[in-house]
């Protein structure tokens, strides 16, 4: 722990004598336990110049793990803390933008029972979640495993089928309109998932079954607020949106509705675990607090 502690000080200071200082050492004990750590994996961590110590590539990529491994460890002893004091405990949860609300009620159906959990939520895509599912970071992800080549090595729980709704600003020229179709938005400038995620994919089929070109400068983002920012920023965008979270949005009056009616169906996402894993306390009250 001291040695990982002392790589991240040196390269938060770039000096060995406040790296000891912050790790609580000598200068020269400092000294001995870099040595120690460049002897053990057999390179050269540190470029060492008059201004001080500064990493070097493999010096980058060691930091960057001792990180991980020094958060990791820290959510380790809270972990350990919860299931000595038998309630409390951490649970890291991913989720795509569709299934935020849904997410967030059952997060507050279980805070209730267990006030004193730690809870980390990253919002991302299906195809950014799964792998840290696989490398135990996430305890379960709400997304689809459609997106990844081994979409069997998932148990599926409490599958919840998505609407997709256009919306714009208030604003927007085409704001007042009874009924659109997908030609009066050919020309408009979109807000749109990255390639290959499925929200991505059922817009491109809508654009080919109408026997349009999809728009060739799209503003490609996975962020919820990214998206609601530069519609609010420009009145003449639209963007393709899951209905649980525009909602929120319509009824701020941040958002409108255009009434564009989709043909494709959505892919149902679900909450999502490795399979055969063994789930902790928390991840399982989530699993039950989502089914209910």
């Amino acid at each position: 722990m001291r040695q990982l502690r002392l790589l991240i000080a040196l390269d938060d200071h770039g000096s060995l004598h406040k790296a000891a200082e912050q790790v609580a050492i000598t200068q020269p004990g400092a000294t001995k336990a870099l040595n120690e750590i460049e002897a053990t994996l057999g390179v050269q961590l540190f470029e060492r110049s008059a201004k001080g110590l500064a990493a070097n590539d493999l010096g980058r990529c060691v930091i960057r793990y001792a990180r991980l491994i020094h958060t990791d460890l820290a959510h380790l002893r809270e972990e350990m803390l919860g299931i000595l004091q038998g309630e409390g405990g951490r649970l890291a949860v991913g989720c795509i933008m569709g299934g935020v609300p849904m997410l967030l009620g059952a997060l507050a159906r279980l805070r209730a029972r267990q006030p004193a959990l730690a809870v980390e939520i990253i919002e991302d895509t299906s195809a950014r979640l799964l792998p840290l599912v696989d490398q135990g970071r996430l305890d379960l992800a709400i997304c689809r495993s459609s997106v990844s080549p081994r979409p069997d090595d998932y148990s599926v729980q409490s599958l919840h089928q998505e609407q997709l709704r256009v919306v714009a600003h208030p604003s927007h020229p085409l704001a007042a309109s009874r009924r659109l179709q997908l030609a009066d938005l050919h020309h408009a400038t979109w807000v749109v998932y990255p390639a290959n995620m499925p929200m991505r994919l059922l817009l491109e089929r809508e654009f080919r079954e109408a026997g349009l070109e999809f728009p060739r400068y799209p503003i490609e983002t996975a962020s919820t607020f990214s998206t609601l920012m530069l519609l609010e920023q420009d009145p003449t965008l639209v963007a393709l949106m899951p209905s649980d979270v525009a909602e929120y949005a319509v009824r701020k009056g941040l958002l409108c509705y255009l009434p564009l009616p989709l043909r494709s169906a959505t892919e149902p996402y679900a909450a999502l675990t490795r399979r055969g894993a063994q789930l902790s306390a928390p991840a399982a009250m989530l699993l039950e607090a989502l089914n209910g």
